[in-house]
Parts: C-alpha cells; structure tokens; sequence
C-alpha cells in the first residue's frame, strides 16, 4: 500500500518539475491549495514531560542559537524575547515581528514589515537590513547574504555588505527556506512543494510534490531537508541538488513543527492533535520511533539546543515553554 502511494504522489510531481523548471511561468497561474495550519489541539489529559516556564504570552516560533544557549521566542502579539537560563526573558527592542531563523553564531534574524533585523543574541543588539516589501521568512547564506521570502512568491538574496538585492520569482508563496550546503530550497504551503532554487540563474530549479498539505521544514547536519505533512500526518524527508524525497513516513494527528538534534540523530515532530512531540531516527532509511513525551497544549514551535540537546516546545494557546531533557 505505501508503494503505491508513493507512486501516486511522484506522478504528481512530475507536473512540478516542468513547472519549477520554467522561468517563464507565472505563479498567478498555478493550481493551489489553501495553506495547512496545524490542527486545533485538544485540553491536555497528561502532564507535560519535563518543566514548564510560564511566560504569560503565546508562543508562535522559536530558534535556539546554541553558541550563546540563548533561545529567542517570538510571541503571538509580534514581540520577540531572549531566554536563558540567567535571568527572565529579556524582550528585544523590535515591534512588529513576523517571523524569526537563526543567523550566524550569536545572531537571531527577525522579519518585520519592510526589514530583516539582525539581533545579538546575548545583548539583544539590534542592525537593521531594509527589504522591498513584508517577509514572512528568512535564511543565512553560507556567504552571510540572507535569503527572504515573500507571501507572492518572490525570494530576495541580499547581500548586506554591498546592498545588492537579486530576486528569484516562480512560486506561489515562500514560506519557509532551507539552505543545505551551497543550496538553497524554498517550501511553498498553498502548492505544498518543495523546490531547489538556482542562485546562480535566478530561477526556480527542480520541484516535489510534498505531501498533501506540507507547513514547515528544518534541516539537519546532513543535509537532508525535513518536512511535515500536515494533511496528510507525514515526516517528508528530501535531500536537494538534486532534489529527491528520500524518506515518508506516517507520524500521527497533525504533525506540525519539526527540528533536529545533530548530537543525538535524532528528528523531533510536534502533533498538535494529540499534544505530543516524537523522536524520529531516520539512519535506517526509514523513521523509527525512539520517544515520545507529553506537551503543553498546542505545540506549535519546537526547537533544541545543539549542545545540550534541550528540547524546547512552545504552546500557542499561551500554555507555556516547555523543556524537556539536556544537561
């Protein structure tokens, strides 16, 4: 049943590709879905794993930079706060913000209306990076140039040394980017794909169906680009240049958030219908279930610390910051 399945899903894909391929296409063109959200969580029945850190405030996303061990947590009302393990969270002289990544080592981006701010993650220092527009995501180069992507499709690379901007147009959404190596490939929810950019030519590159409704994506210390289905309550696991879906495996109601430890090999995934994380270990060529904890209600963001291995889970119903493990 899985063989035929997966079939079904590459034929499709097989649309995609002659579309990325295309510099001429037009996004406005293009079959869409609406956007996957995360499915409403019920009440918790189980008490979360580990502790939990009241913060008064919804969590909407989080990034862990684990050169400083500070984690930057951005709240639903647009502020970001730095947490550790020192003192109360300490809220960032940034109002507005949208989204949040992890730069270079001590560095937070965060995305407001026309700008990409770069914040110190010890200081919470600010530099501000003017782009064209409202970024709803943002990611590092290996060369430091930033990668911004916006709800129309667009993808900017700025270079901040020089304020150069080039853009790469094609898809219908950039929701969420993944830089692997020298790659760079942007996940677009309203097509639910995922699809390698070409920095080179300024074009969109190859492209993949990613399940039936995909919303986030994390990558790993091997260059694999980890996706959730939500829809379909997949893990996708892709690898790029050239773009392959390596690995699908079904990990219950609504997964959603997704990140990976490097030190333990091991990929996180949140499930929002049933207020849980899971540890996924994927050397196999197929997931394996190693753990599995309680959380706080509605895990939208997760998030862990490299050096330590701390998981973090951030409940968007306000529910609290969750920690589970580390030491």
């Amino acid at each position: 049943m899985r063989v035929s399945r997966t079939v079904a899903v590459l034929a499709v894909s097989a649309s995609l590709l002659v579309a990325g391929c295309s510099s001429e296409s037009k996004s406005d063109d293009l079959p869409t879905i609406p956007a996957a959200v995360a499915a409403q969580s019920p009440a918790t029945s189980t008490p979360p794993a580990g502790s939990v850190q009241q913060l008064g405030v919804s969590v909407a996303a989080m990034v862990n930079d684990t050169s400083t061990g500070v984690l930057a947590v951005l709240t639903g009302d647009g502020t970001v706060l730095l947490v550790d393990s020192t003192g109360p969270p300490r809220a960032v002289d940034v109002a507005g913000a949208l989204n949040i990544a992890a730069g270079k080592p001590g560095e937070v981006l965060v995305t407001v209306d026309n700008a990409v701010i770069r914040v110190n993650a010890k200081t919470g220092a600010t530099t501000t990076v003017a782009v064209d527009g409202k970024p709803q995501t943002v990611a590092r180069l290996g060369d430091d140039r930033l990668a911004v992507g916006f709800a129309d499709g667009k993808t900017s690379i700025l270079d901040p040394n020089t304020g150069s901007t080039q853009s790469i147009t094609g898809l219908v959404s950039v929701d969420a980017l993944a830089v692997t190596g020298d790659s760079l490939s942007a996940l677009d929810r309203r097509q639910t794909s995922l699809t390698d950019l070409d920095l080179d030519d300024r074009q969109t590159g190859l492209a993949l169906r990613a399940g039936d409704g995909a919303t986030n994506l994390a990558t790993d210390h091997f260059g694999r680009i980890l996706v959730t289905d939500t829809t379909g309550g997949e893990l996708l696991v892709f690898t790029s240049a050239p773009l392959v879906l390596r690995q699908r495996y079904p990990v219950g109601s609504s997964p959603y958030a997704v990140t990976y430890d490097d030190r333990a090999e091991i990929a996180w995934v949140t499930l929002t219908g049933s207020n849980e994380v899971v540890g996924y270990e994927l050397s196999t060529g197929i997931p394996v279930e190693v753990k599995r904890y309680p959380t706080v209600r509605q895990p939208n963001s997760v998030a862990v610390d490299q050096s330590t291995g701390t998981l973090f889970v951030g409940s968007a119903t306000g529910d609290g910051l969750q920690r589970i493990g580390g030491g």
